[in-house]
């Protein structure tokens, strides 16, 4: 699918001042929405407990709290650095198209007048990934969605999410996004680990593909991985590097391996954090020219609402339901961003 661009407007974005430099800042942000389903039953996914009729008594009034609770984290991730929310979000976990909508119409966000790329993936829960940007930020080119073709022991297919490429200009110059959420670990990490291999391997695909025709291309890979900085597909298959200084023409970087390594995580599970939440880009995006877009840093969104503040789980991110009770809050995991900054002449 191709758009035809015949202008970009630029807009003021959010600077800061370094070392007498003025920097223009551009934020990337991606977040893990936690089952942003409708309240509409879809005989063609398995929806049924996200109904009023279904366990989860998914009503209407929850339905809106869930959108108000999203845009207000939207509005807000990254915005000590930036003064502002995301230019480009990465999320996933959301039903269709209908959700979205709401999302970036909704008053905490609407003033931002964000876009949509969302494709409908075969997922069996039914839960796609989407991309949303600041129309005056953003300029999409070409955008599309790539299967991820997975088959179990048995040898039947086991439908799981798509993986997500937008080629487009930000600001005038060009940068490719991809929006993952890999397979879950269901049944053990080990059980489960081949699948997020395939997962790796298409996104290796995709950036190898890219990187044939222009082998200058800037290209960030965001999601929910359901795996680690250390873990096997970024360290075997995509060979993703921590140390920026180790890095060659086609080399990916991972700022977050770090953060990690010091204890930090998006999400908990049995006391234990995780990193699953994560950026990986090419080379392309480090140390280049002053006057383009190169990575300044990364950061995961953790303001005190976003916590459990008591009981089993205090600490952790503060969800819609916990214990199959239903507790108003916003995600099981939290959001994280990523600063692309740009030399101002």
């Amino acid at each position: 699918m191709r758009l035809l661009v015949s202008i970009l407007l630029l807009f003021p974005i959010g600077t800061f001042s370094q070392n007498a430099n003025t920097y223009q800042i551009r934020t990337v942000a991606f977040y893990n929405l936690e089952n942003l389903f409708d309240t509409k039953n879809d005989s063609l996914i398995y929806d049924d407990d996200r109904t009023p009729e279904g366990k989860d008594n998914w009503t209407e009034e929850r339905y809106l709290k869930k959108i108000e609770h999203m845009s207000k984290v939207i509005s807000e991730i990254g915005s000590a650095d930036n003064k502002t929310a995301p230019d480009i979000i990465g999320v996933c976990e959301v039903e269709n198209l209908g959700v979205l909508e709401d999302l970036v119409l909704h008053k905490n966000i609407v003033k931002f007048n964000y876009g949509i790329i969302h494709f409908q993936s075969p997922d069996e829960r039914g839960i796609d990934v989407a991309l949303l940007y600041k129309k005056n930020a953003f300029v999409p080119v070409n955008f599309n969605s790539h299967r991820l073709l997975l088959y179990n022991l048995d040898g039947k297919r086991d439908y799981t999410r798509d993986q997500l490429i937008v080629e487009g200009l930000l600001d005038t110059e060009k940068i490719y996004f991809m929006v993952n959420h890999w397979p879950s670990r269901s049944g053990g990490e080990a059980r489960s680990r081949p699948f997020r291999l395939e997962a790796a391997k298409l996104n290796k695909r995709i950036i190898d593909s890219i990187q044939r025709l222009d082998i200058e291309a800037k290209i960030i890979s965001m999601g929910d991985f359901n795996d680690d900085p250390i873990d096997p597909s970024f360290k075997k298959i995509l060979q993703v590097e921590k140390n920026y200084k180790n890095l060659d023409s086609l080399s990916l970087y991972g700022p977050m391996e770090k953060l990690y390594k010091k204890g930090r995580g998006s999400l908990a599970y049995r006391d234990k954090w995780n990193l699953f939440d994560q950026f990986y880009m090419t080379s392309t995006l480090i140390n280049k020219e002053k006057e383009s877009y190169n990575y300044w840093k990364v950061g995961i969104f953790t303001s005190s609402y976003l916590i459990d503040p008591k009981g089993k789980y205090k600490g952790y991110p503060l969800r819609t339901y916990a214990g199959g009770s239903y507790i108003g809050g916003y995600s099981d995991h939290f959001p994280v961003y990523l600063h692309l900054i740009k030399k101002q002449k």
